[in-house]
């Protein structure tokens, strides 16, 4: 029945799906309000939604909104890699899962795309603000469960992170996505566990960077190419991101810039403001005093 109807409409079905697979919930204005359809359009998307996934949602009369179902699956197909794209700029309009049309453009290959399901229900809770039992396999221990409070989805450059309140270590860390084999949604985080307690992610440091002196030798086409003016870029970023930043950019971070080789194009004029900034040391170069 896809293969009918109208692309309109099929975007309208996929937004749907969309809510209900990341966010778990859909109200009805929700999809009036995205797609600016009429109050009997929208009860139509549903109904058709309905006939087409039954086992998908459940309307809960008292919320007056739908909600995703234990037995949920997806009607459409979610790209990963678009997705986790466009959570990250705050876009949700089910264009992925009907076929957008492909501009030829090109980015680097990253790593193993996460999985959709593992991160569609780190979304779900951080949203509703929930705590999640995961299995997680680090470097360190292996494989074992551990309860997260998930507050964010971080990509580095290379790997898509879940920035996270770690019951087991008392802390807040980032967890490698595809290091996440099961996730399961359990209750209300405390207060000292939800992003305004991270104070590492919630702190912004200065970044004042600068054509690298002894690497460059025509310092205005690298001004060029980071929108620089008075021959400097100055930005803000959170602390617990800085280092990610810094290792993308291959930033030399040393006192005296003494880092040489072709890649390192950037020089950090005030690197004190990193002398506070908690696993910096994957920054090019930094050594704490």
């Amino acid at each position: 029945m896809l293969d009918t109807i109208s692309f309109a409409q099929k975007q309208r079905l996929a937004y749907i799906d969309f809510c209900l697979l990341f966010k778990g919930a859909i109200y009805r204005q929700d999809l009036i309000n995205r797609f600016e359809v009429g109050l009997s359009a929208g009860t139509r998307d549903f109904n058709l939604y309905k006939e087409l996934a039954p086992r998908n949602l459940s309307y809960n009369s008292c919320d007056k909104r739908y909600f995703q179902t234990p037995e949920f699956k997806p009607l459409f197909e979610h790209d990963a890699k678009r997705t986790l794209t466009k959570l990250a700029n705050d876009i949700s309009d089910g264009f992925d899962a009907i076929g957008d049309i492909h501009f030829p453009v090109e980015a680097p290959s990253s790593l193993n795309v996460p999985d959709i399901f593992i991160v569609a229900r780190l979304v779900q809770a951080i949203i509703n603000n929930k705590a999640v039992s995961v299995i997680y396999t680090s470097l360190s221990s292996g494989s074992g469960a551990r309860v997260l409070v998930p507050h964010s989805i971080v990509d580095n450059g290379l790997r898509w992170h879940v920035r996270a309140y770690d019951r087991k270590s008392q802390s807040f860390r980032d967890f490698v996505l595809t290091r996440i084999s099961k996730v399961t949604i359990k209750g209300t985080p405390e207060e000292y566990e939800q992003a305004r307690a991270d104070t590492e992610w919630q702190r912004l440091i200065p970044l004042q960077l600068v054509p690298h002196p002894k690497n460059v030798e025509h310092p205005t086409a690298i001004e060029m190419d980071y929108g620089m003016e008075n021959k400097q870029l100055l930005i803000e970023v959170r602390s617990a991101m800085a280092g990610y930043l810094l290792r993308r950019w291959n930033v030399d971070c040393t006192e005296r810039a003494t880092l040489l080789g072709a890649e390192y194009q950037l020089w950090l004029q005030n690197r004190f403001t990193l002398n506070n900034v908690q696993n910096i040391s994957i920054a090019p170069g930094y050594r704490k005093d």
